[in-house]
């Protein structure tokens, strides 16, 4: 009897697994902390169902998988407002990152005792292609000027 209830566990948890992976979405992107975004929500009114866009700052991320949720952050008419979702949700029809910001922590409580530019977060941007290529070929050049320095330096040795 005990040899079955052993047996049964991990079937049982490779069921659960198998259904949670079922449940996750592939078209969602990638979120941090501090990253701003627009959401497109599901909004049920009486029989009608609308989309509802919500765009503000993702303040903190919680738990994983099929559980993973983030809280968004905007402020509207001078009144903060924060929603948390799920990642995984059906009522999320859409995520757009619009910017990524430089935050040192995972969640950013402190900002909701912040107002106007106090409450800003510093923009990251991603480089375009011209300026990766310039900024690959200083690297290259110091490389070289440094082992040009140490061949000069040994045979003067």
């Amino acid at each position: 009897m005990a040899d079955k209830n052993v047996v049964t566990k991990p079937a049982g948890r490779a069921l659960l697994a198998a259904v949670e992976v079922a449940q996750l979405r592939k078209d969602r992107p990638e979120i941090q902390s501090g990253d701003t975004v627009r959401l497109q929500v599901k909004v049920v009114e009486g029989n009608r169902e609308r989309l509802q866009p919500f765009e503000g700052v993702v303040i903190r991320l919680r738990g994983g998988s099929v559980n993973r949720n983030f809280t968004v952050r905007r402020i509207t008419n001078g009144v903060g407002v924060e929603r948390t979702f799920l990642l995984h949700s059906p009522r999320i029809e859409k995520i757009e990152v619009l910017r990524h910001a430089r935050v040192r922590r995972k969640q950013l409580y402190y900002l909701r005792g912040l107002t106007g530019k106090a409450a800003r977060l510093k923009e990251l941007r991603p480089m375009t292609s011209k300026q990766l290529a310039a900024k690959e070929a200083a690297r290259t050049e110091k490389v070289a000027a440094s082992e040009a320095a140490t061949q000069s330096g040994v045979g003067e040795a």
